[in-house]
């Protein structure tokens, strides 16, 4: 088994979404023997922003990386990431390697019946942090929403979300989200693993 583990957070050490993802990938690792991970950590090894270069794959290096990124991804069987929200989205790092995921005949392909996706059978598990309450049903998540249709347009049905929010609020509140967040890695953690 193959995972691919994402982080897209600016803030290093101190990230709670790099705690939550790290955390879902060693519960795995202790729970399945051979599974091979791979890292990407999208704010240390910044990736260009999509420009009319990249497509047309000007620059050389630029097209080798997109190109990396695209066997990882559809090599892995699950896929973590580790996302904060920032601005009441995704950061633009994990945009910019969603630009390069999301190719005609790679991930997906046009249909006279619309899109169809090609990378299904994958399973996703995002490990958020939100400042704020946003989870769910709250008019102000456009994470959730904007991803599972990302995933599902490539053919991936099969997203969770476990997130730590509130974590703005007060030192009692962030302290008990995150513990929350580190209780539910456990269900998923032991689904895989079975």
């Amino acid at each position: 088994m193959k995972l691919l583990h994402i982080d897209s957070s600016i803030l290093g050490d101190n990230s709670t979404s790099r705690t939550l993802s790290a955390a879902m990938v060693k519960r795995w690792q202790d729970a399945t023997p051979g599974l091979e991970v791979s890292y990407r950590d999208l704010a240390e090894a910044r990736l260009p922003h999509l420009s009319g270069g990249s497509l047309a794959g000007a620059d050389a290096q630029e097209a080798e990386l997109a190109a990396a990124m695209m066997e990882e991804f559809l090599a892995a069987d699950v896929v973590v990431v580790g996302l904060p929200m920032y601005n009441f989205n995704i950061p633009s790092q994990l945009k910019a390697w969603i630009d390069r995921i999301s190719v005609a005949g790679k991930t997906f392909k046009y249909t006279e019946a619309g899109p169809v996706g090609l990378a299904g059978g994958k399973t996703v598990f995002v490990a958020g942090a939100y400042g704020g309450f946003h989870s769910g049903d709250a008019p102000t998540n456009f994470i959730e929403p904007y991803l599972r249709y990302v995933f599902g347009f490539w053919g991936i049905t099969d997203v969770e979300f476990i997130t730590a929010e509130g974590l703005a609020v007060s030192p009692e509140q962030r302290e008990a989200s995150i513990k929350s967040a580190r209780e539910r890695i456990e269900g998923p953690c032991e689904a895989l693993a079975a």
